[in-house]
């Protein structure tokens, strides 16, 4: 019995042996389950805008509707008839509701429209914002700008400073001393000037509480401040047309250089007289096309990279970095420039 326990023992041993010496077995992890993907005719793209009986919103559709023939992606916009922040979280939850893929919103107010925003991000949806660099993070999936603001001023006074010859005394002009964008534009500009244009002089800023008759009257009494003015640089849309018609009215659009935020359908008939020589902007219709091409590589899976290009003009090589609040943004540099000879490309 003794030999029979032993010889039993030795048996046991040698199989732990030889087992511990063995491969061990291949682990295979269960296979992830793939996510349904929709096909392009079944996805659902919506854009809240702040009113839809804007020039400038009607100029964001076409965008939009032009992505929807391109990609073959049901693509529409809604919003209220007048700016308002409430009436835009009411469009928002009604989509939330319908089960949309993706939204796109252009807020009224930012931080208004950040706990929808935020509804819409839990329920599954893509949301992408326009005009919405201050939004916080988790507000948005990305947040699309169609230039980087201080970029946008540096290149205004780039065009101001062609026009005077480089040399010469310039005002410039913000909707408020508030507005965080006019001041950067602004601030940029003077910057760059100040690094590159010596001979160029700043006289003042001034604000003209985003109203054209104030920049009217304001730049009638610069030009009796100071006469030798050669440059006026405008912030808000009316800057320029106000500034513009004060210019006119003096004689001076052959020695005063105008440039500033605006588009053809107000600054048209400034433009053919020459009072205002320069209005720049963005084309509403390529950034709505932009945001809705980024949310579609998204939903394919894409990853989105610096550098990346988006095949929409002024999109060609995206930027990417943090607003202030925290979003993550998406920079093109899509800025036009409207002159008498180019206006008609731009009919908004």
């Amino acid at each position: 019995m003794k030999k029979l326990s032993l010889l039993v023992l030795c048996v046991m041993l040698l199989v732990t042996v030889l087992g511990a010496c063995a491969p061990a077995a291949e682990v295979t992890a269960p296979e992830e389950t793939a996510a349904p993907v929709k096909e392009a005719k079944d996805l659902v793209f919506a854009s809240v805008v702040k009113s839809i009986g804007d020039t400038w919103f009607i100029r964001y559709e076409t965008g939009i509707k032009q992505f929807e023939k391109d990609y073959g992606i049901k693509s529409f916009m809604e919003g209220p008839s007048q700016p308002d922040s409430a009436a835009q979280v009411a469009v928002i939850e009604d989509l939330i509701a319908q089960g949309v893929d993706v939204i796109i919103n252009v807020p009224y107010g930012v931080p208004e429209n950040e706990p929808a925003q935020k509804k819409a991000l839990d329920a599954g949806i893509i949301v992408m914002g326009h005009e919405a660099e201050t939004a916080k993070e988790g507000t948005l999936t990305y947040d699309v700008e169609a230039f980087d603001n201080c970029s946008y001023g540096e290149e205004m006074m780039r065009e101001l400073a062609t026009r005077m010859g480089e040399e010469g005394k310039y005002i410039q002009f913000v909707g408020s001393l508030t507005n965080a964008s006019h001041n950067t534009w602004t601030e940029c500009a003077k910057a760059y000037q100040e690094a590159n244009y010596p001979n160029m002089q700043f006289v003042a800023k001034y604000e003209s509480k985003e109203n054209q008759e104030n920049a009217y009257n304001i730049m009638k009494d610069a030009l009796k401040a100071t006469p030798d003015i050669k440059g006026v640089q405008g912030s808000d849309s009316g800057d320029i047309l106000g500034a513009g018609r004060a210019v006119e009215e003096a004689g001076l659009a052959d020695s005063i250089s105008v440039v500033g935020t605006g588009i053809a359908s107000d600054a048209g008939e400034l433009l053919k007289s020459g009072a205002v020589d320069l209005a720049m902007a963005w084309d509403p219709g390529m950034a709505g096309y932009a945001c809705s091409v980024i949310a579609y590589k998204l939903l394919q899976g894409e990853k989105i990279v610096e550098g990346m290009d988006l095949k929409v003009p002024g999109f060609e090589s995206i930027k990417i970095g943090k607003g202030p609040n925290g979003v993550t943004v998406i920079y093109g540099s899509a800025w036009i420039k409207i002159t008498v000879e180019t206006m008609d490309q731009y009919p908004f």
